[in-house]
């Protein structure tokens, strides 16, 4: 029981690693707020999870209405009375779009930028007025390792992540006198049904190829750290960027050609 009674509203939550998230925290004792924009299917997983006696609601939020990433939190407040923890999960992108710099049409950046941005800002500037008055809080931005390691595809959902990772220490330096700590979690390729549609498994491969642990993670897995940074065994972590990717990212530029091929330098 990490997170007896705190209050968790966590958004874009009906599916892979928000529904994950919701689902860690509830077990953890969490009285958990599912922001989404699908009613049916958020009533629908919050009433499996109450019947594992999880303690989870539904509050509206639809990404494309900038308010309701406000309207959300209040709702949240007025019904449990504070909110102790804010997890910014939503983050958009379409690949089909969304290319090289070369390729990318200039609204279709700007507009990824400005979706997954202000989702950050605007949901964490409200909760924020409300753990400040309680006298602290945790948000917690999920972030990528595409906001990391420059991709050769993407550039607005990357620029957009990195963006989010160091509106994250801002947020983390400027609201630590109210007692409010702010990290990010950054997955690498993780096992959901957005990478089953939009990544080819010839593009998964190569990336698993880079991979040091050799697979793609488990939305579990990036709700474990999640709980943590939620729970007060996170108390005195701030700002902080936490990769969880199987250790894409750390290895030589080679490592993919390296690996397995029984070449020798």
């Amino acid at each position: 029981m990490r997170l007896k009674n705190k209050v968790i509203l966590v958004t874009a939550s009906t599916r892979g690693i928000g529904l994950a998230i919701v689902k860690a925290c509830a077990r953890e004792g969490g009285i958990v707020y599912m922001a989404a924009r699908n009613e049916e299917r958020a009533k629908a997983a919050a009433e499996a999870i109450k019947a594992e006696g999880g303690n989870v609601h539904w509050v509206r939020n639809d990404a494309e209405k900038p308010e309701t990433f406000v309207t959300m939190v209040e709702e949240t407040v007025a019904r449990a009375g504070r909110i102790d923890v804010l997890v910014n999960n939503f983050g958009t992108s379409d690949p089909g779009r969304d290319l090289d710099f070369a390729s990318t049409d200039p609204e279709v950046f700007l507009s990824t930028v400005q979706l997954n941005l202000r989702s950050v800002f605007i949901a964490g500037q409200a909760a924020a007025r409300h753990m400040a008055v309680q006298g602290g809080g945790s948000i917690i931005n999920i972030g990528s390792v595409g906001g990391a390691v420059p991709d050769v595809s993407q550039i607005g959902y990357g620029t957009s992540k990195a963006a989010i990772h160091y509106l994250t220490k801002l947020i983390a330096v400027q609201e630590a006198r109210h007692g409010i700590r702010c990290n990010a979690i950054l997955p690498g390729m993780t096992a959901t049904e957005a990478v089953e549609q939009h990544l080819s498994d010839h593009f998964r491969q190569l990336f698993l190829r880079h991979t040091p642990l050799g697979r793609m993670g488990l939305p579990e897995e990036i709700a474990q750290a999640a709980v943590y940074f939620a729970s007060d065994e996170s108390a005195y972590t701030t700002g902080q960027t936490l990769s969880v990717c199987g250790g894409f990212g750390l290895a030589t530029p080679l490592y993919g050609d390296l690996s397995g091929s029984g070449a020798k330098r």
